[in-house]
């Protein structure tokens, strides 16, 4: 296996010489927690949680966008949703439903960063000292001020607590995306406080099969005898095409993929004749579908209807976003590592209806469940995506593994604690000063997962 040039002043050893880690993660990966505006006392935790999801969800979660303030708003304005910054933030990324029911069920499928902390802990890393975690409301874009201000917070705690060192940021997901939208915006706080970054299953250029289905038909996240406790696809809908972090991930027109993501609709032929025909929409025409597929879509609160049509203001905020990210530059003080999921069948192409059961109204396409064709990748990220960061990386390596298995892999472990100078071995057998990148490949055991990822 290939590995890159080592840094000096990477610590191994104990605490004291050892630089900080913050953990920072992705789409669904921060418990959420709904707070009256009137009653500070009151709080209650809205996700994750698999008893009363559904309940609990539509009234406090639900959301709409305000153009004025650029913040995807809870429909109840008394609502205010808040992460919990418990442990040093790691509360809030660690198991994302820590219920009593949910431990002693042991349903693993809500251990988030769980496995990844107790392997730091294990390693020496202290909370509050050398260990930290940034979660945040994942509904918001990824540059909203609120969650840049956030990350810059929790680096110069952790810069702080550790004596003045620099900080090394592992990323899960779209949080590679937030962690982008930092180094762009914020390049010199960046330079200051961050020695490595390892993204870990970052959708660099989207992820189209999953984003574009989620837009249109809404997302499962917990299958099996679960998924009647937890939150619906419908209900996961209404709240996604209100997200401004779903549509900064829909597949970036302007990377050059192997095969352009399409979706694909089997559509009736207006005539007498009723012929069925076809049609593709790629990245660049899939606005004019959403926009009709969803004109009609709506919900119901409180006795009142809400319209949620496709919001093409936050989808032009979306675009921004993506040039933001394209303009990045990796600082050459900072070392940067990529692990992609690799071996598992991706969505890509998605398609609605069929040759002998065409859609007529393109609003039924909402209502339809899909078929997919597939890609290599990690089962919500196609590999060619995540491992498009464009950068100077260190490393890059692909291991088989699901997007959120990726998180308690063993062989994701060993490179972690080498790459963090952790590993009295990795100390001992690799010195190489080369900076080349090779893309390799980790083949482990098949990793078993009874739900579907999120991000």
């Amino acid at each position: 296996m290939f590995w890159g040039r080592r840094r000096r002043g990477g610590g191994g050893g104990g605490d004291g010489e050892r630089e900080p880690v913050l953990l920072v993660s992705g789409m669904g990966g921060s418990i959420l927690n709904a707070r009256s505006k009137k009653k500070s006392k009151f709080e209650i935790r809205v996700w994750v949680r698999i008893l009363l999801a559904n309940l609990e969800f539509k009234k406090y979660l639900w959301s709409i966008y305000n153009l004025d303030t650029g913040y995807t708003e809870s429909l109840d304005p008394d609502v205010e949703i808040v992460v919990p910054e418990d442990d040093y933030g790691l509360y809030a990324i660690d198991i994302l439903d820590p219920s009593l029911f949910v431990k002693c069920s042991h349903l693993t499928d809500v251990y988030h960063f769980h496995d990844m902390i107790e392997m730091l802990m294990e390693c020496g890393y202290k909370k509050g000292t050398t260990l930290f975690g940034y979660g945040y409301d994942f509904r918001q874009s990824n540059r909203t001020d609120k969650a840049m201000d956030g990350l810059k917070m929790k680096l110069q705690a952790a810069y702080k607590a550790s004596g003045g060192k620099k900080v090394n940021i592992v990323s899960h997901s779209m949080g590679g995306l937030l962690v982008q939208c930092f180094m762009s915006l914020h390049a010199d706080v960046f330079k200051k406080y961050i020695n490595k970054w390892i993204c870990i299953a970052c959708p660099f250029q989207g992820a189209p099969g999953c984003i574009n289905d989620s837009l249109l038909t809404g997302l499962q996240f917990v299958y099996g005898f679960e998924s009647f406790f937890f939150v619906s696809r419908w209900n996961m809908h209404q709240l996604l095409v209100e997200c401004p972090s779903i549509y900064e991930m829909l597949p970036n027109a302007n990377f050059k993929w192997k095969q352009l993501p399409l979706v694909l609709v089997w559509r009736k032929q207006s005539g007498e004749t009723e012929e069925v025909e076809l049609e593709e929409f790629d990245a660049t025409k899939c606005a004019s579908l959403f926009e009709e597929a969803l004109r009609n879509n709506e919900l119901n609160y409180n006795g009142k209807s809400v319209a949620l049509p496709f919001n093409f203001e936050i989808f032009k905020w979306a675009a921004d976003t993506r040039q933001i990210l394209d303009k990045a530059q990796l600082p050459n003080t900072v070392s940067f590592y990529n692990i992609y999921g690799i071996s598992f069948d991706t969505p890509f192409d998605v398609c609605y209806g069929s040759e002998t059961s065409p859609i007529g109204d393109l609003s039924e396409v909402c209502h339809t469940m899909p078929e997919y064709t597939y890609v290599d990748g990690d089962g919500t990220v196609p590999a060619e995506s995540a491992k498009a960061d464009g950068f100077a990386a260190t490393a890059r390596v692909g291991i088989k593994a699901t997007h959120r298995g990726l998180l308690k892999d063993e062989r994701v472990f060993q490179l972690l604690k080498q790459w963090l100078g952790v590993s009295e071995k990795s100390q001992q057998r690799h010195s190489t000063s080369s900076s080349k990148v090779m893309d390799m490949f980790s083949e482990p055991a098949p990793v078993h997962l009874a739900s579907r990822d999120l991000f």
